[in-house]
């Protein structure tokens, strides 16, 4: 009786890990997540899988990203993304080309934040990505524009995420000569960047 009771429970333990379901995040962003100047298996997004394979962790990592893209664009696009995806997280990597043309701040917020509406409503969680630019864009621009993100996240229910090249725009080692695009060399680092602000939200 005592072994068969063992064994129920080790049943009912592999039982229960094996129907553990895998959760999915799609990464829909700008160059910087859709791996400009590289391949695909040098791309921060595809060593995230890897590394998250390597946890053990049933996470599947869906990579949208469009280089070039904007909010407008982004928007426009959004719907078509979630309905063929299903994701149970949204990671959101945009505004960064927006600015770098100059548009107004108020409507790069009200895209993401429209963007973050949609997402909820095919009850996705959000995971918004902090976005920083060069000072040459002028110190008040720059300001009115990063602030963006900060603002968002207090009114919706989006979490706000580190700036994703938080450790690598600094170095010219790790850049291309835009200023702008990470190298390949730096894809790992983002990759363990972005994984460890990721754990503690998609592990619970």
């Amino acid at each position: 009786m005592k072994y068969l009771s063992v064994l129920i429970i080790v049943i009912f333990s592999l039982s229960t890990h094996a129907d553990i379901k895998t959760k999915s995040l799609l990464i829909f962003g700008d160059s910087i997540s859709a791996g400009y100047g590289m391949s695909k298996e040098k791309q921060w997004s595809v060593l995230l899988q890897e590394k998250i394979k390597n946890e053990n962790l049933k996470i599947k990592v869906i990579n949208l990203s469009v280089s070039g893209e904007t909010t407008s664009g982004g928007l426009s696009r959004l719907n078509q993304a979630l309905n063929s995806t299903k994701p149970d997280y949204l990671l959101l990597e945009l505004g960064g080309n927006d600015a770098l043309r100059g548009y107004p701040p108020k409507k790069i917020a009200a895209n993401l934040v429209e963007m973050i509406k949609i997402a909820e409503s095919a009850s996705v969680k959000v995971l918004l990505m902090q976005i920083r630019i060069p000072p040459n864009y002028g110190s008040r621009y720059q300001k009115a524009f990063e602030s963006i993100y900060l603002t968002i996240a207090s009114e919706t229910s989006a979490t706000l995420l580190p700036f994703m090249l938080e450790e690598v725009a600094l170095n010219k080692d790790l850049m291309l000569p835009d200023g702008i695009h990470p190298k390949a060399s730096a894809q790992p680092l983002i990759a363990d960047y972005i994984y460890t602000q990721l754990k503690p939200l998609l592990i619970h």
